[in-house]
Protein backbone atom coordinates (compact mmCIF):
# COMPACT_ATOMS: atom_id res chain seq x y z
CA UNK A 1 0.00 0.00 0.00
CA UNK A 2 1.04 3.91 -0.88
CA UNK A 3 0.61 5.81 2.48
CA UNK A 4 1.48 8.76 0.50
CA UNK A 5 -1.37 11.68 -0.05
CA UNK A 6 -2.39 12.44 -3.47
CA UNK A 7 -2.89 15.55 -4.60
CA UNK A 8 -6.70 15.63 -3.56
CA UNK A 9 -5.95 13.21 -0.47
CA UNK A 10 -3.50 16.01 0.31
CA UNK A 11 -5.97 19.13 -0.45
CA UNK A 12 -8.62 17.00 1.86
CA UNK A 13 -5.99 16.75 4.76
CA UNK A 14 -5.01 20.35 4.47
CA UNK A 15 -9.63 21.05 4.26
CA UNK A 16 -9.43 19.00 7.59
CA UNK A 17 -6.78 20.58 9.74
CA UNK A 18 -8.08 24.42 8.96
CA UNK A 19 -11.10 23.55 10.11
CA UNK A 20 -10.01 21.74 13.16
CA UNK A 21 -7.61 24.34 14.08
CA UNK A 22 -10.39 27.12 13.79
CA UNK A 23 -12.82 24.75 15.81
CA UNK A 24 -11.56 22.54 18.14
CA UNK A 25 -11.83 23.81 21.97
CA UNK A 26 -8.38 24.17 22.79
CA UNK A 27 -9.26 24.65 26.37
CA UNK A 28 -9.61 21.41 26.71
CA UNK A 29 -6.75 19.84 25.16
CA UNK A 30 -4.39 19.92 28.22
CA UNK A 31 -6.99 17.68 29.90
CA UNK A 32 -7.83 14.94 26.86
CA UNK A 33 -3.82 14.97 26.40
CA UNK A 34 -3.76 13.29 29.94
CA UNK A 35 -7.13 11.58 29.99
CA UNK A 36 -6.93 7.61 30.07
CA UNK A 37 -8.34 5.31 28.27
CA UNK A 38 -11.76 5.23 27.98
CA UNK A 39 -14.44 7.93 28.19
CA UNK A 40 -12.06 10.86 29.83
CA UNK A 41 -12.77 12.98 32.54
CA UNK A 42 -12.79 16.77 32.74
CA UNK A 43 -12.04 18.75 35.35
CA UNK A 44 -13.62 21.75 33.84
CA UNK A 45 -16.88 20.01 32.99
CA UNK A 46 -19.01 17.67 32.12
CA UNK A 47 -17.82 15.48 29.91
CA UNK A 48 -20.60 14.19 28.05
CA UNK A 49 -21.97 17.84 27.14
CA UNK A 50 -18.09 18.69 25.86
CA UNK A 51 -18.45 15.67 23.25
CA UNK A 52 -22.27 16.50 22.13
CA UNK A 53 -21.59 20.09 21.51
CA UNK A 54 -18.21 18.68 19.39
CA UNK A 55 -20.25 16.14 17.44
CA UNK A 56 -22.60 18.82 16.77
CA UNK A 57 -20.19 21.20 15.63
CA UNK A 58 -18.71 18.61 13.30
CA UNK A 59 -21.90 17.71 11.90
CA UNK A 60 -22.73 21.13 11.22
CA UNK A 61 -19.13 21.49 9.61
CA UNK A 62 -20.03 18.65 7.43
CA UNK A 63 -17.05 16.52 9.54
CA UNK A 64 -19.41 13.48 11.06
CA UNK A 65 -19.78 9.96 10.41
CA UNK A 66 -17.76 10.76 7.38
CA UNK A 67 -18.14 7.54 5.43
CA UNK A 68 -21.53 7.45 6.17
CA UNK A 69 -24.32 8.51 3.35
CA UNK A 70 -25.48 11.98 3.15
CA UNK A 71 -29.16 11.44 3.17
CA UNK A 72 -28.20 9.90 7.11
CA UNK A 73 -26.28 12.34 7.93
CA UNK A 74 -22.73 11.63 7.10
CA UNK A 75 -20.50 12.82 3.88
CA UNK A 76 -20.03 9.89 2.34
CA UNK A 77 -16.61 10.29 2.30
CA UNK A 78 -14.28 7.49 0.77
CA UNK A 79 -12.02 5.27 3.60
CA UNK A 80 -8.67 7.07 2.81
CA UNK A 81 -10.73 10.85 3.76
CA UNK A 82 -11.73 9.06 7.27
CA UNK A 83 -8.10 7.84 7.77
CA UNK A 84 -6.77 11.29 7.02
CA UNK A 85 -9.37 12.73 9.56
CA UNK A 86 -8.96 10.54 12.48
CA UNK A 87 -5.36 11.21 11.62
CA UNK A 88 -6.09 15.18 12.11
CA UNK A 89 -8.78 14.79 14.23
CA UNK A 90 -6.24 13.41 17.17
CA UNK A 91 -6.44 13.84 20.78
CA UNK A 92 -10.37 15.23 20.22
CA UNK A 93 -11.39 12.11 19.39
CA UNK A 94 -11.91 11.08 23.09
CA UNK A 95 -14.59 13.77 23.29
CA UNK A 96 -16.44 11.16 20.63
CA UNK A 97 -16.40 7.94 23.33
CA UNK A 98 -19.67 8.39 24.11
CA UNK A 99 -20.63 7.67 20.41
CA UNK A 100 -18.51 5.05 20.19
CA UNK A 101 -21.00 2.16 19.86
CA UNK A 102 -23.93 3.93 18.39
CA UNK A 103 -21.62 5.08 15.37
CA UNK A 104 -19.53 2.34 15.54
CA UNK A 105 -21.82 -0.86 16.13
CA UNK A 106 -25.42 0.55 16.48
CA UNK A 107 -25.78 3.06 13.31
CA UNK A 108 -24.24 0.28 10.38
CA UNK A 109 -26.82 -2.35 11.58
CA UNK A 110 -29.39 -0.16 11.44
CA UNK A 111 -28.48 0.77 7.90
CA UNK A 112 -28.55 -2.85 7.53
CA UNK A 113 -31.73 -4.32 8.60
CA UNK A 114 -33.97 -1.26 10.15
CA UNK A 115 -36.97 0.12 7.39
CA UNK A 116 -35.66 3.31 5.69
CA UNK A 117 -38.36 5.15 7.72
CA UNK A 118 -36.40 4.37 10.62
CA UNK A 119 -33.11 5.44 8.96
CA UNK A 120 -33.93 8.72 8.22
CA UNK A 121 -35.73 9.19 11.77
CA UNK A 122 -32.71 7.69 13.29
CA UNK A 123 -29.50 7.62 12.00
CA UNK A 124 -28.74 11.49 11.64
CA UNK A 125 -29.52 12.46 15.23
CA UNK A 126 -27.05 9.86 16.23
CA UNK A 127 -24.61 11.50 13.32
CA UNK A 128 -25.24 15.05 15.03
CA UNK A 129 -24.52 13.35 18.69
CA UNK A 130 -28.14 14.27 19.76
CA UNK A 131 -29.05 10.76 20.28
CA UNK A 132 -26.70 8.37 22.01
CA UNK A 133 -26.85 4.68 21.29
CA UNK A 134 -26.30 1.43 23.60
CA UNK A 135 -26.01 -2.37 22.62
CA UNK A 136 -27.71 -4.64 24.73
CA UNK A 137 -25.75 -7.86 24.47
CA UNK A 138 -24.29 -9.65 27.33
CA UNK A 139 -26.04 -10.98 30.21
CA UNK A 140 -25.46 -12.57 33.86
CA UNK A 141 -25.08 -16.59 32.77
CA UNK A 142 -24.93 -16.74 29.49
CA UNK A 143 -20.92 -14.70 29.60
CA UNK A 144 -19.05 -14.88 26.55
CA UNK A 145 -21.46 -17.50 25.15
CA UNK A 146 -23.87 -14.83 23.65
CA UNK A 147 -25.79 -17.49 21.81
CA UNK A 148 -26.65 -18.39 25.41
CA UNK A 149 -28.83 -15.43 26.26
CA UNK A 150 -31.83 -15.66 28.30
CA UNK A 151 -33.87 -12.78 27.88
CA UNK A 152 -36.89 -13.12 26.20
CA UNK A 153 -39.32 -11.86 23.82
CA UNK A 154 -42.74 -13.17 23.51
CA UNK A 155 -44.92 -12.09 20.26
CA UNK A 156 -48.38 -10.14 21.73
CA UNK A 157 -49.83 -8.36 18.73
CA UNK A 158 -48.28 -6.06 17.25
CA UNK A 159 -45.94 -5.47 19.22
CA UNK A 160 -43.32 -7.94 21.35
CA UNK A 161 -42.88 -8.26 25.75
CA UNK A 162 -39.38 -8.61 27.09
CA UNK A 163 -38.31 -10.11 29.97
CA UNK A 164 -34.89 -10.47 31.36
CA UNK A 165 -31.33 -8.79 32.37
CA UNK A 166 -28.62 -7.31 30.47
CA UNK A 167 -25.14 -6.58 32.14
CA UNK A 168 -21.91 -5.05 31.39
CA UNK A 169 -24.14 -2.25 29.13
CA UNK A 170 -21.14 0.75 28.31
CA UNK A 171 -23.14 3.72 28.38
CA UNK A 172 -26.57 2.62 29.44
CA UNK A 173 -27.64 5.47 31.41
CA UNK A 174 -26.62 8.35 29.39
CA UNK A 175 -28.22 6.48 26.37
CA UNK A 176 -31.56 6.97 24.78
CA UNK A 177 -31.57 4.24 21.97
CA UNK A 178 -29.90 0.78 22.12
CA UNK A 179 -30.44 -2.18 19.82
CA UNK A 180 -31.49 -5.60 21.75
CA UNK A 181 -30.97 -9.40 21.24
CA UNK A 182 -33.60 -11.33 22.91
CA UNK A 183 -34.44 -15.22 22.45
CA UNK A 184 -37.84 -15.40 20.54
CA UNK A 185 -38.04 -19.26 20.56
CA UNK A 186 -36.59 -21.48 22.77
CA UNK A 187 -37.06 -25.04 21.09
CA UNK A 188 -34.70 -24.82 18.57
CA UNK A 189 -30.52 -24.91 18.99
CA UNK A 190 -29.37 -21.58 20.59
CA UNK A 191 -28.48 -19.34 17.63
CA UNK A 192 -31.66 -19.96 16.01
CA UNK A 193 -33.70 -19.18 18.26
CA UNK A 194 -32.41 -14.89 18.55
CA UNK A 195 -34.04 -11.97 17.26
CA UNK A 196 -32.74 -8.17 17.35
CA UNK A 197 -34.25 -4.97 17.97
CA UNK A 198 -34.00 -1.51 18.58
CA UNK A 199 -35.61 0.30 21.11
CA UNK A 200 -35.76 3.57 23.19
CA UNK A 201 -34.55 3.15 26.55
CA UNK A 202 -36.61 5.93 28.70
CA UNK A 203 -39.23 3.18 27.85
CA UNK A 204 -41.31 2.12 30.36
CA UNK A 205 -40.37 -1.39 31.87
CA UNK A 206 -36.34 -0.23 31.93
CA UNK A 207 -34.62 -0.64 34.70
CA UNK A 208 -30.25 1.05 34.56
CA UNK A 209 -28.30 0.08 37.15
CA UNK A 210 -24.67 1.68 37.41
CA UNK A 211 -21.86 -0.75 37.68
CA UNK A 212 -18.82 0.39 40.33
CA UNK A 213 -15.91 -0.40 38.76
CA UNK A 214 -12.29 -0.48 40.44
CA UNK A 215 -11.24 2.51 38.86
CA UNK A 216 -13.93 4.32 40.14
CA UNK A 217 -15.97 4.80 37.44
CA UNK A 218 -19.43 3.33 36.84
CA UNK A 219 -19.58 3.22 32.99
CA UNK A 220 -20.50 -0.78 32.78
CA UNK A 221 -24.79 -1.17 33.74
CA UNK A 222 -27.06 -3.43 34.45
CA UNK A 223 -30.09 -2.97 32.92
CA UNK A 224 -33.49 -4.91 33.67
CA UNK A 225 -36.56 -5.76 31.34
CA UNK A 226 -39.95 -6.02 33.15
CA UNK A 227 -42.97 -6.67 30.42
CA UNK A 228 -41.02 -4.34 28.08
CA UNK A 229 -43.16 -3.91 25.06
CA UNK A 230 -41.53 -3.19 21.82
CA UNK A 231 -43.32 -2.37 18.46
CA UNK A 232 -43.24 -5.29 15.81
CA UNK A 233 -41.42 -2.79 13.30
CA UNK A 234 -38.13 -1.73 15.62
CA UNK A 235 -37.82 -5.91 14.78
CA UNK A 236 -34.66 -5.37 12.89
CA UNK A 237 -34.13 -8.46 10.70
CA UNK A 238 -36.41 -11.75 10.23
CA UNK A 239 -37.78 -13.64 13.77
CA UNK A 240 -35.26 -15.98 14.48
CA UNK A 241 -32.53 -14.29 12.25
CA UNK A 242 -31.07 -12.60 15.36
CA UNK A 243 -27.83 -13.99 14.52
CA UNK A 244 -27.09 -13.08 11.86
CA UNK A 245 -28.42 -9.58 12.55
CA UNK A 246 -25.77 -9.61 15.46
CA UNK A 247 -22.81 -10.61 13.57
CA UNK A 248 -22.91 -7.37 11.47
CA UNK A 249 -22.81 -5.65 14.86
CA UNK A 250 -20.07 -7.61 16.26
CA UNK A 251 -17.43 -7.77 12.93
CA UNK A 252 -18.12 -3.83 13.23
CA UNK A 253 -17.58 -3.30 17.14
CA UNK A 254 -14.61 -5.15 16.53
CA UNK A 255 -13.30 -2.92 13.83
CA UNK A 256 -14.51 0.02 15.62
CA UNK A 257 -12.74 -0.96 19.14
CA UNK A 258 -9.59 -2.49 17.59
CA UNK A 259 -8.95 0.20 15.11
CA UNK A 260 -9.67 2.87 17.53
CA UNK A 261 -8.47 1.50 20.97
CA UNK A 262 -5.17 3.33 22.10
CA UNK A 263 -2.80 0.46 23.43
CA UNK A 264 -1.17 3.59 25.64
CA UNK A 265 2.55 3.54 23.59
CA UNK A 266 3.26 7.15 23.17
CA UNK A 267 2.25 7.57 26.59
CA UNK A 268 4.83 5.32 27.38
CA UNK A 269 7.62 6.56 25.27
CA UNK A 270 6.73 10.08 26.21
CA UNK A 271 7.39 8.69 30.15
CA UNK A 272 10.54 6.53 29.43
CA UNK A 273 11.91 9.99 27.49
CA UNK A 274 11.59 12.00 31.08
CA UNK A 275 11.81 9.10 33.97
CA UNK A 276 15.41 9.22 35.21
CA UNK A 277 15.80 5.45 37.07
CA UNK A 278 18.54 6.77 39.56
CA UNK A 279 21.01 5.07 36.48
CA UNK A 280 19.66 7.67 34.07
CA UNK A 281 16.69 7.83 32.12
CA UNK A 282 14.55 4.99 30.83
CA UNK A 283 14.84 5.26 27.41
CA UNK A 284 18.91 5.21 27.64
CA UNK A 285 18.58 1.24 29.25
CA UNK A 286 18.80 -1.25 26.45
CA UNK A 287 16.24 -3.38 28.13
CA UNK A 288 13.95 -0.30 28.39
CA UNK A 289 14.25 0.19 24.50
CA UNK A 290 13.98 -3.25 23.37
CA UNK A 291 10.36 -3.19 25.14
CA UNK A 292 9.58 -0.04 23.76
CA UNK A 293 10.38 -1.47 19.99
CA UNK A 294 8.28 -4.42 20.38
CA UNK A 295 5.46 -2.25 21.13
CA UNK A 296 6.21 -0.06 18.51
CA UNK A 297 6.07 -2.69 16.26
CA UNK A 298 2.96 -3.86 17.29
CA UNK A 299 1.43 -0.35 17.48
CA UNK A 300 2.19 -0.22 13.76
CA UNK A 301 0.62 -3.55 12.63
CA UNK A 302 -2.67 -2.54 14.42
CA UNK A 303 -2.57 0.41 12.46
CA UNK A 304 -1.95 -0.75 9.18
CA UNK A 305 -4.69 -4.07 10.12
CA UNK A 306 -7.03 -1.37 10.60
CA UNK A 307 -6.08 0.07 7.25
CA UNK A 308 -6.01 -3.14 5.56
CA UNK A 309 -10.01 -3.46 6.81
CA UNK A 310 -10.98 0.52 6.12
CA UNK A 311 -9.54 -0.64 1.94
CA UNK A 312 -11.65 -3.72 2.21
CA UNK A 313 -14.61 -1.76 3.06
CA UNK A 314 -14.28 0.87 0.37
CA UNK A 315 -14.52 -2.52 -1.69
CA UNK A 316 -18.26 -3.10 -0.46
CA UNK A 317 -16.82 -5.94 1.84
CA UNK A 318 -18.24 -6.42 5.43
CA UNK A 319 -16.68 -6.59 8.29
CA UNK A 320 -15.00 -9.54 8.52
CA UNK A 321 -13.38 -12.06 11.78
CA UNK A 322 -10.09 -10.94 10.67
CA UNK A 323 -11.15 -7.85 12.87
CA UNK A 324 -10.63 -9.68 15.88
CA UNK A 325 -6.66 -9.67 15.55
CA UNK A 326 -7.09 -6.21 16.31
CA UNK A 327 -9.33 -6.08 19.43
CA UNK A 328 -7.50 -8.83 20.86
CA UNK A 329 -4.18 -7.39 20.38
CA UNK A 330 -4.18 -3.81 21.56
CA UNK A 331 -6.37 -5.06 24.70
CA UNK A 332 -3.19 -7.25 25.45
CA UNK A 333 -0.95 -4.58 24.68
CA UNK A 334 -2.82 -2.10 26.44
CA UNK A 335 -2.35 -4.26 29.85
CA UNK A 336 1.46 -5.11 29.17
CA UNK A 337 2.30 -1.53 28.70
CA UNK A 338 0.46 -0.34 31.89
CA UNK A 339 1.86 -2.93 34.14
CA UNK A 340 5.17 -1.80 32.65
CA UNK A 341 5.09 1.65 33.03
CA UNK A 342 3.82 1.07 37.03
CA UNK A 343 6.84 -1.42 37.11
CA UNK A 344 9.36 0.91 35.87
CA UNK A 345 8.57 3.89 38.07
CA UNK A 346 8.65 1.04 41.36
CA UNK A 347 8.84 2.89 44.65
CA UNK A 348 8.41 6.55 42.71
CA UNK A 349 4.45 5.68 42.53
CA UNK A 350 5.05 7.78 45.66
CA UNK A 351 5.63 10.90 43.72
CA UNK A 352 6.60 14.15 44.65
CA UNK A 353 7.16 15.78 41.30
CA UNK A 354 4.12 17.28 40.05
CA UNK A 355 5.70 16.72 36.43
CA UNK A 356 5.41 12.72 36.85
CA UNK A 357 2.37 12.80 39.35
CA UNK A 358 0.18 12.96 36.22
CA UNK A 359 1.66 10.69 34.51
CA UNK A 360 1.62 7.93 37.28
CA UNK A 361 -1.96 8.32 37.51
CA UNK A 362 -2.74 7.59 34.10
CA UNK A 363 -0.55 4.68 34.31
CA UNK A 364 -2.39 3.77 37.35
CA UNK A 365 -6.28 4.24 35.71
CA UNK A 366 -5.17 2.86 32.84
CA UNK A 367 -4.38 -0.90 34.34
CA UNK A 368 -7.03 -0.77 36.52
CA UNK A 369 -9.57 -0.18 33.20
CA UNK A 370 -7.21 -2.71 31.24
CA UNK A 371 -8.97 -6.18 32.38
CA UNK A 372 -12.31 -4.60 30.70
CA UNK A 373 -10.95 -4.72 27.45
CA UNK A 374 -9.78 -7.58 27.20
CA UNK A 375 -14.01 -8.67 28.08
CA UNK A 376 -15.41 -6.33 26.12
CA UNK A 377 -16.21 -6.69 22.66
CA UNK A 378 -15.37 -10.43 22.99
CA UNK A 379 -12.90 -12.16 25.10
CA UNK A 380 -9.61 -13.22 24.24
CA UNK A 381 -10.86 -16.75 23.83
CA UNK A 382 -13.21 -16.29 21.99
CA UNK A 383 -11.44 -14.12 19.70
CA UNK A 384 -8.25 -16.80 19.46
CA UNK A 385 -10.99 -19.34 18.90
CA UNK A 386 -12.87 -16.96 15.63
CA UNK A 387 -9.11 -16.23 14.22
CA UNK A 388 -8.52 -19.75 14.60
CA UNK A 389 -11.60 -21.04 13.06
CA UNK A 390 -12.69 -18.28 10.33
CA UNK A 391 -9.72 -16.55 9.45
CA UNK A 392 -6.73 -19.45 9.78
CA UNK A 393 -9.37 -22.54 8.80
CA UNK A 394 -8.15 -24.33 12.11
CA UNK A 395 -11.08 -27.65 12.96
CA UNK A 396 -13.82 -26.06 15.45
CA UNK A 397 -14.36 -26.41 19.09
CA UNK A 398 -15.77 -29.64 20.05
CA UNK A 399 -19.92 -28.36 20.97
CA UNK A 400 -21.43 -30.77 23.06
CA UNK A 401 -24.70 -28.50 22.36
CA UNK A 402 -24.23 -28.31 18.76
CA UNK A 403 -27.81 -28.92 17.30
CA UNK A 404 -29.39 -29.12 20.92
CA UNK A 405 -33.09 -26.98 21.40
CA UNK A 406 -32.06 -24.26 23.52
CA UNK A 407 -34.62 -25.49 26.41
CA UNK A 408 -33.17 -29.11 26.08
CA UNK A 409 -29.34 -27.74 27.16
CA UNK A 410 -28.37 -28.85 30.85
CA UNK A 411 -27.73 -25.95 33.36
CA UNK A 412 -27.13 -25.62 36.64
CA UNK A 413 -29.75 -22.91 37.34
CA UNK A 414 -33.04 -22.16 35.51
Amino acid sequence: MNFDDTPQEAKFRAEARAWIDANAPKELRAELELAGFGQPALRSGDVLAAGKAWQKRKKDGGWACLHWPKEYGGRGATPIERVIWQQEEGVYAKLSSPFLIGQGMCGPTMMAFASEVHKLRHLPPLASGEEVWCQLFSEPVAGSDLAGLRTRAEKDGDHWVVNGQKIWTSGAHYSDFGILLTRTDPNVPKHDGLTMFFIDMKSPGIEIRPIKQVNGASGFNEVYFTDLRIPDDQRLGAVGQGWKVSLTTLMNERLSIGAGMPTGFPELLDLCCTFDTGNGLAIDDPGVRSRLATWAVRTSGLRYTAYRSISALSKGEIPGPENSIGKLVAGSTLQEIAMFALDLQGQAGVLMDPALVEASGRFQAMLMRSPATRIEGGTDEILRNIIAERVLGLPADMRADRGMPYNQIPTRTK
